[in-house]
């Protein structure tokens, strides 16, 4: 058996027990190195790392292919759990870049044998036309999940109107993605009452974080979501109970994500962010699913 072949099969017995526990991409930033990601990541006690489009790109500017990668990832005993992020697909003439960063993600689950896709959409579309871009991505996705993610500065700012685009494409690869920073900031409570109607299997991913008490303004919103979030359970405590109503709901996420995008935090450096991070979302997984919550 080939060595990449082993890897795959040790991370499929530990995923059916518990889900990945994985550091999404912008949590380390887009000015490391990819084995100095992979190896923060592994010393923290991550079970493994998300890529964006363009950080994968980046670690192929480093002079690096994919062989090069897969053996970075099996040297730490370490696998790409998340793959993201598709945007600007409910255009009706989207660009060459647009669609070749869709063809990107797509080659990325193949090489990591990623199963789903992190999407977002910042254009305010109609309920319908929405639903209808999203079965024509779901449908060149063929066997990829495609995980959209609903933010409150975009075009589907929150659950109900993410559940109704879902739900319009009748896609059974189309589900949805939930992450603690936009569901507070959208003014959602951690009331498992506003998933009802959604079948618990429409969920493919959660992200986790925390939030200070009070938001950036509404106009600027979105530079907090891409600059000041905080670790699971170190602002005013949402995680825990985030963490709780997943649960509740019965959502078996293929991989939970931290995505603590913080300058603040970054600036200490990758090594340290990844340790902060972990250590913290660790504690919060201890209290509030601890079925899930890592051994380290």
């Amino acid at each position: 058996m080939m060595k990449n072949e082993t890897l795959k099969n040790t991370f499929k017995e530990k995923n059916d027990k518990c889900p990945p526990l994985t550091i999404s991409s912008w949590t380390l930033g887009d000015q490391c190195k990819f084995e100095e990601r992979v190896k923060a990541a592994k010393e923290a006690g991550y079970d493994g790392i998300g890529l964006r489009a363009e950080t994968y790109v980046d670690a192929l500017n480093e002079g690096l292919f994919d062989s090069d990668i897969l053996d970075i990832l099996e040297k730490y005993n370490m696998k790409v759990t998340e793959v993201e992020y598709i945007t600007l697909w409910a255009e009706d003439n989207r660009s060459y870049e647009q669609k070749y960063k869709e063809q990107l993600c797509f080659h990325m689950c193949e090489l990591f044998d990623v199963q789903h896709i992190n999407i977002g959409l910042m254009e305010n579309y109609s309920v319908e036309h929405t639903a209808q871009k999203l079965k024509e991505l779901c449908q060149r996705a063929g066997k990829y999940i495609i995980g959209v993610e609903p933010m409150p500065y975009s075009g589907i700012p929150d659950i109900k109107k993410g559940w109704a685009v879902v739900e319009g494409s009748g896609c059974d690869n189309a589900k949805l993605i939930l992450d603690t920073w936009h569901w507070v900031r959208a003014n959602q409570a951690n009331d498992v009452k506003l998933l009802e109607g959604i079948p618990a299997d429409k969920f493919i991913s959660i992200q986790i974080n925390d939030v200070y008490e009070r938001p950036y303004a509404k106009s600027i919103l979105r530079d907090e979501s891409m600059h000041d979030r905080l670790a699971p359970g170190t602002g005013i405590n949402v995680t825990e109970g985030f963490v709780r109503m997943i649960k509740e709901k019965g959502i078996k996420p293929a991989c939970i994500g931290v995505e603590v995008i913080s300058d603040a935090i970054l600036a200490k450096g990758v090594a340290e962010a990844a340790k902060y991070t972990f250590d913290n979302t660790k504690k919060v997984l201890d209290k509030a699913w601890p079925e899930v919550s890592p051994e380290k």
